[in-house]
């Protein structure tokens, strides 16, 4: 299959090609359009003469087309989950579940409305506050879930009237484009569209006057230089980046339940979830049967091609990831402990098996840094306070969970920790009702729900005096 840009309305080649990996071969899977400089300029020249047009619909204008391409990707669910396991390497369940869920939220997005409010009426004075779109959005998403992530970007602009630029990441790119083509059915031209680069024209997006807003999800480091690419153009942004998410296990959580949840909390997506757990602390008298219990997890795992039937761990989606989870593993072997795992499989792609490693110590890189993949370090703890304060202890604050028996006192070890998002007793839900963003390096402003809207939208106070 060929696949296109979406540009003003046209399906074009584009100025050059790259080649997509298959991640559970290392080989090539096909070759994607690259656009260049002056095809972005093109995308962003044509959102901006679509935006007056699309602006001035109404939400309820606007819903029918939200659904109409959450119509067109329910219709392809297999196709685009074949192809995500392929670009991305999730077991096929998993990428299923990702093509479903991109669809809901557009549904979800669609049947949203920013109504004015009124925030003082009085004999004398009514006061309002509007929102209105603010113009071209480039939404930027990571190749942890491709599809997924612009869904959480362009429905929210889209809903609200702004016109979007979808860029995926370069290793990762088919879904989106392929998206590109069912929307290239649907919407007027420049409303949608799609950029694919090589990591090079991001910053051309970024720094662009005409480009009104910028959506990130990605790594801290890239977020920082796309913080620093807007400052000239004071443009509005929403940064969703790293994390080093602790799990806290209280002295009255069950292990034998616990167990199973935080290694799918560690594992799901091959630990490539930016609100994955990444380090784990325990009672010290609790270490041994949680990391005997992980362990056996950890070596009950089918790890395989995502489009093998029963494969629950797929391979790394890069190579670079790869070696990087490769070298920590090698650096965790000799300052700790591996107690299952540790090892790549053998032969093509690039596989690892899901890690368990105890015993380190809290400089360790596997403890300070984010690993983003199924290599977990388990931690010993002798007082809850001194618990809470290491897992505070980072520069990250995108997520955290606590394990207990007893909720309120789970509740109540929550609100101790610095973090945008904690989960007791689960990890890894993110409702689209609900508002999610990062604290301290790991992220400014909120995806999702109604404050998700507001980001991509300029607030307007109408103060008229009445008498």
């Amino acid at each position: 299959m060929a696949y296109r840009l979406l540009i003003d309305g046209e399906l074009v080649e584009g100025a050059a090609q790259l080649d997509v990996i298959n991640p559970a071969t290392g080989r090539s899977l096909t070759a994607a359009p690259r656009a260049d400089a002056a095809q972005a300029e093109q995308a962003i020249a044509a959102g901006k003469r679509a935006f007056p047009a699309w602006s001035k619909l109404t939400f309820a204008d606007r819903r029918v087309y939200l659904e109409k391409l959450a119509d067109a990707i329910e219709a392809q669910v297999d196709t685009l989950a074949r192809l995500l396991t392929q670009e991305q390497g999730k077991p096929i369940r998993q990428a299923t579940g990702e093509v479903l869920g991109t669809a809901k939220a557009f549904r979800y997005y669609a049947e949203q409305v920013l109504e004015p409010r009124i925030l003082r009426e009085t004999a004398q004075e009514r006061i309002i506050e509007q929102r209105y779109p603010l113009g071209v959005v480039a939404a930027i998403a990571p190749w942890n879930f491709p599809l997924l992530m612009i869904a959480l970007k362009v429905a929210p602009a889209l809903i609200t009237g702004n016109c979007v630029i979808a860029k995926p990441a370069p290793t990762t790119p088919l879904t989106t484009l392929l998206l590109g083509e069912l929307a290239a059915e649907i919407f007027p031209a420049g409303v949608f569209q799609t950029l694919v680069d090589q990591n090079d024209l991001g910053s051309l997006l970024s720094s662009h006057p005409d480009i009104a807003f910028v959506s990130f999800t990605g790594s801290t480091a890239t977020g920082k230089k796309v913080l620093s690419s807007t400052a000239d153009t004071l443009k509005r942004f929403t940064l969703e980046l790293g994390g080093n998410d602790a799990a806290i296990v209280l002295d009255d959580a069950d292990i034998a339940k616990v167990a199973p949840r935080l290694f799918h909390g560690a594992t799901a997506n091959s630990g490539q979830v930016c609100v994955a757990i990444k380090r784990v602390y325990a009672p010290r008298s609790m270490i041994d049967a949680l990391c005997d219990a992980l362990g056996q997890l950890a070596r009950d795992a089918a790890v395989g091609d995502g489009l093998e039937q029963g494969v629950t761990i797929g391979p790394i989606q890069n190579k670079a990831q790869f070696e990087k989870l490769l070298g920590y593993i090698a650096e965790a072997r000799e300052e700790g402990t591996i107690v299952a795992g540790g090892e790549p499989v053998e032969g093509d792609g690039y596989f690892i098996r899901p890690t368990i490693v105890r015993d380190l110590p809290d400089d360790a890189r596997l403890v300070r840094e984010e690993q983003f993949g199924p290599v977990l370090p388990v931690l010993a703890y002798d007082d809850l306070d001194d618990a809470i304060a290491r897992a505070n202890d980072s520069e990250y604050g995108l997520g955290g969970s606590i394990w207990s028996g007893d909720v309120e006192r789970g509740i109540a070890v929550a609100s101790r920790i610095e973090s945008g998002n904690v989960f007791v007793n689960r990890s890894v839900d993110l409702p689209l009702d609900i508002p999610f963003g990062g604290a301290k390096h790991s992220g400014i402003g909120r995806q999702q729900a109604v404050e998700g809207m507001e980001d991509f939208t300029q607030a307007r106070i109408v103060n008229a005096a009445l008498a």
